[in-house]
């Protein structure tokens, strides 16, 4: 809960009618669902403009409204009005605002793969002691991270917050606003890079989380990362670093890891078994992070375990499914060159009697490198799978790399949509019970319509 006076030392805004004392129940980016007494920002988007719905959001009992411009004919006696430069950076700011009333602390999570995962993971270890608020799904950009922390209260004991970017200056912001005691970074990885150009880029992105740490000022780090291995050691402003890996010295560690039947066992520090429910190896390292934070927060090792036996991923990310008797790996969420490598490594280290086939949607925002990444791609998959569909024109690439690597041509199809590939799938390919199909491709390329048979 707010109050109109509130709201302006937040926001810095002018106030253009109504009362400083206003009480403001809530925080409403969307007239449809607003709520009488809540405060409606008007957004603007690629696809609407919230200044459009201001009426609509008076007439539900919007008590203050908080907009670029206002016009005098919408003013209304009970109704605050404040009028800002920019109303998404002023949603960040009121979530600033929320964020520093409550002493809690706030985990954050970024990385160039696994940080929704490793963010729920993290939240359903610390959930069995204590009440946690989290990113509700993906939502961990510039509107969806502060309309969480917006949630905020004082039933909870602290929150896990998932930070996501595709531009510069996104995670500082983000970092900004939410001013983690704990930051994690997961990884490391060729993502995004139309934007933020190399991997150096990407790294100099994600370690901003680490730039606004408030006391005790944690970081958890991978140390198996090239780029983020080093930072363990040369932490500033009074950080520390704890560390998880596979491969190298660690504070957190895995090994005797074991495949079998879509689980995953290992051990953490050579003493602890830890089971998994999953295909992907690297979520060993997303369970080593929340390891990591379980054991800050003085969780017992066995609770841990526990709590991750039981873990559910989140939906489209290497679930084993069956669809009329197929067995699909639902890895369509997104796609990058790192993702892509960890999902042909789960596709070659499935047991199959059949024929393991892979359908490659287009990875994007890759830049200039894009047709080198897809061709990479191809040949990996190559050396993994029977059959090779490639959807867009980016993966016409990855099919040649696959038919230069020696996949016989007639096992390799190239279409230009989600849809062709299933008729691909359904009409061209005798799939049988003992095939295992692979689908993964970039979030627009809506590669989940695959499974739609």
């Amino acid at each position: 809960m707010f109050k109109v006076n509130e709201l302006l030392k937040a926001t810095q805004g002018k106030l253009r009618g109504g009362k400083t004392d206003t009480k403001v129940l809530g925080i409403s980016i969307d007239s449809r669902t607003i709520k009488k007494g809540d405060a409606f920002i008007s957004l603007r988007g690629k696809n609407f403009d919230g200044h459009d719905f201001i009426e609509k959001a008076i007439k539900k009992g919007a008590s203050c409204i908080i907009a670029e411009r206002l016009s005098t004919k919408g003013l209304r006696a009970k109704t605050a009005f404040i009028e800002v430069k920019d109303t998404t950076r002023t949603l960040g700011e009121i979530a600033k605002f929320q964020r520093e009333k409550f002493d809690i602390p706030v985990i954050a999570v970024t990385g160039s793969n696994g940080k929704t995962t490793a963010k729920e993971m993290i939240a359903a270890c610390l959930s069995t002691k204590f009440k946690v608020l989290k990113n509700g799904g993906t939502k961990n950009n510039h509107i969806g991270l502060p309309m969480t922390l917006l949630g905020l209260n004082n039933s909870y004991d602290l929150a896990v917050l998932e930070a996501g970017s595709n531009h510069l200056g996104e995670i500082e912001y983000l970092a900004r606003i939410c001013q983690p005691n704990i930051a994690v970074i997961t990884n490391v990885g060729n993502s995004h890079l139309e934007f933020l150009k190399s991997v150096r880029g990407v790294y100099q992105e994600k370690a901003k989380l680490l730039k606004y740490l408030r006391n005790p000022r944690i970081a958890v780090l991978n140390a198996d990362d090239s780029l983020l291995k080093n930072k363990v050691y040369k932490m500033n402003n009074g950080s520390i670093a704890f560390s998880f890996s596979i491969r190298n010295k660690a504070d957190f560690s895995a090994s005797d890891i074991r495949r079998a039947d879509g689980y995953i066992e290992f051990l953490v520090n050579k003493k602890y078994r830890f089971t998994l429910r999953t295909l992907g190896y690297y979520n060993i390292y997303n369970a080593l992070v929340a390891v990591s934070c379980g054991r800050l927060f003085g969780l017992d090792y066995r609770d841990i375990a526990a709590s991750l036996a039981k873990f559910t991923f989140p939906q489209s990310r290497l679930n084993l499914i069956e669809l009329k008797r197929i067995k699909f790996i639902n890895d369509t969420y997104n796609s990058n060159p790192v993702s892509l490598k960890q999902a042909l490594d789960a596709l070659d280290n499935y047991y199959a009697r059949g024929r393991k086939i892979f359908v490659m949607g287009d990875m994007l925002e890759l830049g200039k490198r894009g047709e080198h990444f897809h061709y990479k791609a191809g040949q990996d998959a190559a050396a993994v799978c029977d059959v090779l569909i490639a959807v867009g024109r980016l993966s016409q690439s990855a099919a040649e790399g696959a038919r230069q690597c020696g996949l016989d041509s007639k096992n390799i199809f190239t279409c230009t949509s989600a849809q062709e590939a299933r008729d691909i799938l359904a009409k061209r390919i005798a799939l049988c019970p003992d095939d295992i199909v692979l689908v993964k491709g970039s979030r627009s390329m809506a590669m989940e319509e695959v499974l739609k048979f």
